[in-house]
């Protein structure tokens, strides 16, 4: 269902012309790249809905959210000019309450008169900021060797004058804090529930993805095999070693095998940043929870999710259908009554709560109704080694 081929009309279509028709509904061309604005363009003071978003996050009215924005562009000036006078004695600068008042500490209380005379408040610190970014680098370091236990999160906290460790066991802590070499009267740990993840994506079936960079399909089920995430898709988005994006554009994974023609199934291993989720994007973009992977039988209703027309469903028609498309022959497809259009390919089948395919190819369009092949996901699962991701 390549994009580049246009969709032939569901009437009068035999089964030859039905592949031509229905590759164009897997893949579609990634739009081309608009024009950054020109550089002579006048940028505006404050983005657009700007001032309406700090106030709503914030809590504070509108004028004081401007109010806000003028002093913090001013601070970062007066805070860059006291950096280079004070040099090694520099203690780190931020601001605080609801007009951002700019507040710079130094080692040397001689300092607080410049500091003043530029418009900030002074604070008299024990530790240079030079000092404490060197004992966050020494943790940096032995967490480089060997992760840290129980032990998520440390940066330097200029206004508590140390590097603030967050750990979920702080006695656990002591042994990282303890192979660093870092000094202790520069490390305060604390109690912390945090748990960080990446929030490049979830791998959610429906979503668009690109195969490298210029042709669009649809995520069909995650997946996992040896702790890796990953998903189903179909094979003909894309050869084995090719680079994915996601919907975002973001670098998303790579393509590590396929089978098309003969079969139309491939699965991407993703990058660290994308998540395996047991979900398909349903209507109205809610999640559809994937619990199982039982075939259901002819006559049962079944739902598809796609990049370009969404949520849509039909019944199963037969399994174990031989399909003629231009690009080749596949065999054990499944039809369906379910429409489909360019860009769906790869997106999944679900009947219930239970995996049942990804989109291969069809005929028709989702306006004048169409018809939908797609693949089962029992065998890519078998031949890869993978995991349905469920809930």
């Amino acid at each position: 269902m390549p994009r580049k081929v246009p969709v032939l009309a569901a009437t009068a279509m035999a089964v030859g012309a039905l592949a031509i028709g229905s590759l164009p509904a897997a893949a579609e061309p990634s739009p081309p790249g608009q024009s950054p604005t020109g550089d002579t363009a006048p940028a505006p003071e404050v983005a657009p809905g700007m001032l309406k978003s700090i106030s709503r996050d914030l809590g504070i009215t509108t004028s004081q959210a401007r109010t806000r924005l003028v002093n913090e562009r001013k601070a970062a000036a007066v805070e860059k000019s006291l950096r280079e006078r004070l040099g090694s004695r520099y203690g780190g600068a931020w601001v605080t309450g609801s007009t951002s008042k700019l507040t710079v500490a130094t080692t040397d209380r001689r300092d607080t008169r410049v500091i003043t005379a530029a418009g900030a408040a002074a604070e008299v610190v024990a530790h240079s900021l030079a000092e404490l970014e060197a004992a966050k680098q020494a943790l940096d370091r032995t967490a480089l060797k060997r992760t840290p236990r129980a032990t998520s999160v440390w940066a330097v906290d200029v206004q508590s004058n140390s590097v603030l460790v967050r750990a979920g066991q702080p006695a656990a802590a002591k042994d990282f804090l303890t192979r660093s070499g870092a000094a202790p009267e520069l490390v305060r740990v604390t109690q912390s529930a945090e748990r960080p993840r990446l929030y490049a994506e979830d791998l959610r079936g429906g979503e668009a993805y690109y195969s490298n960079g210029s042709t669009r399909c649809s995520i069909g089920f995650a997946v996992t095999k040896g702790g890796k995430d990953g998903f189903l898709t179909a094979g003909h988005c894309g050869k084995a070693g090719a680079k994915t994006t996601g919907h975002n554009r973001a670098a998303q994974g790579t393509v590590r095998a396929r089978s098309f023609p003969g079969n139309d199934y491939g699965w991407v291993e993703a990058d660290s940043g994308w998540r395996a989720t047991p979900y398909v994007k349903g209507t109205g973009g809610a999640n559809v929870t994937v619990s199982g992977s039982q075939q259901m039988p002819p006559g049962s209703s079944v739902c598809r999710s796609g990049s370009t027309s969404g949520w849509r469903c039909g019944t199963i028609e037969q399994h174990g259908a031989t399909i003629t498309y231009e690009e080749g022959t596949v065999e054990g497809l499944t039809r369906s009554t379910v429409c489909a259009e360019p860009g769906d390919s790869g997106g999944p089948f679900i009947s219930s709560d239970q995996a049942q395919g990804t989109t291969s190819g069809g005929s028709g369009d989702c306006s004048l109704g169409g018809t939908t092949y797609y693949q089962p996901v029992s065998e890519p699962l078998k031949k890869y080694g993978l995991t349905l991701k469920t809930g």
